[in-house]
């Protein structure tokens, strides 16, 4: 059971490391200000709004990094959480 809640974790971490780079250069790129890609820890809250505002004002609706974000870095939350409880 802890293997499985160890992998479906790392795969939620991963899967939210590339969306917070995709959210970086997709508002890097809208927005022309280049930031440096060491600070995209600090300032991701800012991206992620950002790239909420620009994506319903283009199309309407909120992009679909928005949700792998989000609900990547929950998935691994949880695993992480009952990986505690279980071991």
């Amino acid at each position: 059971m802890e293997i499985i809640l160890l992998v479906i974790g790392l795969a939620g971490v991963i899967v939210y490391i590339a969306s917070a780079i995709l959210i970086f250069d997709y508002v890097n790129e809208r927005i022309h200000k280049r930031r440096h890609f060491v600070f995209i820890n600090l300032f991701i809250y800012s991206y992620v709004k950002h790239y909420k505002k620009m994506t319903r004002e283009e199309t309407g609706k909120t992009g679909k990094f928005f949700y792998f974000w989000l609900l990547s870095i929950n998935v691994a939350l949880l695993c992480f959480i009952l990986f505690l409880i279980f071991r």
